[in-house]
């Protein structure tokens, strides 16, 4: 029996017809019971969560439902920004295993990659995680290092949810409860997840080798300042990049010296924290090493439509045929960039069609970069189910 999907937005306030609803119409589109249900709700969803879960369980036939809150929404070809409603996806996988791990605020800040390892347990040879969390409780960079430490080369996928303007509206659940910090989903066999890591730059000027750094901070660049560098980089724009360059140049570190020819896609972004002229230092939210090809990065709407288009053409090019797409979106990207709304779910769409997509906007991104897992911002993280 083949994989399958399908997939609902509903932009209205809660009601059980409505729930009922979504989960009748999925449930008779996908023509059996799903292997896995995710849900993300907006925040004036949460004095009903228990209720909605139990519609969802009852309606869709679901024995494993995974998701949480999100401030906006993503369906198929959609991007609802701050809406009111929830979006509903069922996946029939008959020939993969999934594993659900819930995790709580200590063992994200403290555990090991022994812990984690132990931890799973026999979902510790999964091929790929989806993962969940709440930004208020998981301290993501230290826990993705050590996640990724416990199971190198294996993709992690998701995001750190949103919600409404108070902290306490950030909520992740599996089956019917709330969890503490987070829930991934083990991955194994039967399907594949294909990444699409968007994060918006292209390069400018030249790429270098790092010659000097402490810390975050770098000194030399090409045994030239850092700071000479990065006007090196602004003096290479065009009189139109330069009009709305200011607060947009990032820098990128190479995650793969090995390669010939640099390119998008190549780098991790990370953001300029500060520059001394003086000194010619500039610090960055990142610690790079001597050795490492920086090359600083210009983001854009433009650089950013162009980056997403190449990406997902690449994947096009690959062969691949997804029959379902998750999307994790930073709330930075949407109407605020492009200027108008939709724009990273109608990119996925005219690439590949009408797929029963899910996502929302995050707090934070998740996504693989060079075969490692980072925290991104600014980004579109995608996942291609095939």
């Amino acid at each position: 029996m083949p994989n399958a999907a399908a997939s609902r937005l509903v932009l209205e306030p809660y009601s059980e017809a409505t729930v009922i609803n979504a989960a009748r119409e999925c449930l008779q589109s996908l023509k059996r019971n799903p292997s896995l249900v995710i849900a993300f709700v907006t925040a004036d969803y949460r004095p009903y969560l228990q209720d909605f879960l139990e519609l969802v369980q009852l309606h869709a036939h679901a024995t494993l439902i995974v998701g949480g809150s999100a401030s906006g929404l993503i369906g198929t070809g959609v991007e609802a920004e701050n809406c009111s409603g929830f979006s509903l996806q069922l996946l029939s996988l008959p020939s993969t295993r999934l594993c659900p791990i819930t995790f709580d605020e200590d063992q994200s800040d403290d555990f090991t990659e022994a812990q984690w390892r132990s931890a799973v347990g026999r979902a510790a040879d999964s091929e790929a995680w989806i993962f969940l969390g709440n930004p208020m409780k998981v301290a993501a960079e230290p826990w993705l290092n050590a996640w990724s430490a416990a199971f190198p080369g294996v993709p992690t996928l998701g995001g750190l949810l949103s919600g409404g303007a108070r902290g306490d509206d950030v909520f992740v659940f599996h089956n019917r409860s709330e969890v503490d910090a987070g829930v991934a989903i083990g991955i194994k066999g039967g399907v594949k997840l294909h990444t699409v890591v968007s994060q918006g730059c292209r390069p400018i000027g030249e790429p270098h080798a790092i010659t000097s750094a402490s810390e975050n901070v770098v000194k030399s660049i090409g045994s030239l300042p850092a700071y000479d560098r990065l006007n090196e980089s602004f003096d290479s724009l065009s009189a139109e990049d330069k009009a709305r360059a200011a607060g947009n140049i990032f820098a990128g570190l190479a995650v793969n010296e090995y390669l010939d020819d640099f390119k998008t896609g190549d780098f991790l972004i990370r953001n300029l924290v500060d520059f001394d002229p003086n000194s010619g230092a500039v610090a960055l939210a990142a610690y790079p090493r001597v050795g490492q090809t920086l090359q600083f990065q210009l983001r854009d709407k433009h650089s950013a439509n162009e980056e997403l288009l190449h990406l997902l053409k690449v994947k096009a090019r690959e062969g691949i045929k997804p029959f379902a797409s998750l999307l994790f979106v930073c709330g930075g990207r949407g109407s605020s960039l492009f200027g108008k709304t939709s724009h990273d779910a109608q990119a996925l769409q005219e690439q590949f069609g009408p797929l029963p997509s899910i996502g929302l906007f995050c707090n934070g991104e998740i996504g693989p970069v060079g075969g490692s897992n980072f925290v991104h911002g600014y980004t579109a993280v995608m996942g291609l189910l095939e």
